[in-house]
C-alpha cells in the first residue's frame, strides 16, 4: 500500500517511497535481517507515509496522526507503517532524542502495548559503536524514518520465529561477513 500524507503522490514522494522499498527487498527481506519483514511486504500490508514535515513538531503531528491510522485500520489491510520523513531530524542525535517523544505520543494516544516505534536513520549508530561500524546498518535506511508495529503482530512473529532472541546476534554476523562493500552493492545493484 502506498500512500503519502497527501492524497496524490509528489515526484519526490514516489521516489522516497522506492528508495525504500529498494532497502526492504534488498537489504532487510534480501539479508534477512527481519525474518517478519517479508510476509506483510509480500502481502501489501506496509502503509508507507512521506512526511513533509521540516520541524520535531509537525514530525510529532504526523506521527500522532499515523498512530491514529494504524489503530483505526484493519490489520489485515495495513499491518504496520513507515513515516519516512526525509527533511525533519537529518541530524541523528536529534533524531535518537525525538525518540523519547515518539514513545511519550503512544502513551499519550493510549496506544502502549498496542503499538510500538522502531527507529531507522541513514546515520544510525548504537550506543559504543564507532560510526563506521557495520552493526550500525541493521537500523540504516535512506531516510530517517519511524516504523510504526502493531505489538499483536510482533507477538505473533516473535512465536512463529523459533529463535527471535538470535536475530540480532545473527544480523551481526551477516553484517561483518558482508562488510561495507557487499552492503554498498546490494543497495546499488539494479
Amino acid at each position: 500500500m502506498t500512500t503519502s500524507a497527501s492524497a496524490t503522490l509528489s515526484p519526490f514522494s514516489s521516489e522516497v517511497i522506492a528508495h525504500t522499498k529498494l532497502w526492504l527487498e534488498r537489504a532487510v527481506i534480501g539479508l534477512n535481517l527481519c525474518p517478519f519483514a517479508k510476509a506483510v511486504f509480500i502481502k501489501d500490508q506496509i502503509r508507507y507515509v512521506v512526511s513533509t514535515a521540516q520541524t520535531p513538531e509537525e514530525l510529532l503531528a504526523d506521527l500522532a496522526k499515523e498512530l491514529e491510522f494504524l489503530h483505526q485500520t484493519d490489520p489485515e489491510a495495513v499491518d504496520t507503517t513507515l513515516l519516512i520523513h526525509p527533511d525533519a531530524l537529518r541530524d541523528f542525535l536529534d533524531y535518537n532524542d525525538f525518540l523519547d517523544v515518539a514513545d511519550a505520543a503512544v502513551d499519550e494516544l493510549e496506544l502502549d502495548g498496542e503499538i510500538q516505534v522502531a527507529s531507522f536513520h541513514p546515520d544510525y549508530q548504537f550506543a559504543d559503536t564507532e560510526a563506521d561500524d557495520i552493526s550500525n546498518y541493521t537500523n540504516r535506511a535512506p531516510y530517517p524514518t519511524l516504523h510504526l508495529l502493531r505489538e499483536i503482530s510482533v507477538e505473533r512473529a516473535v512465536d512463529a520465529f523459533p529463535d527471535a532472541s538470535e536475530i540480532f546476534n545473527k544480523n551481526m554476523q551477516t553484517l561483518h561477513q558482508l562488510g561495507l562493500a557487499g552492503w554498498q552493492k546490494i543497495l546499488r545493484e539494479g
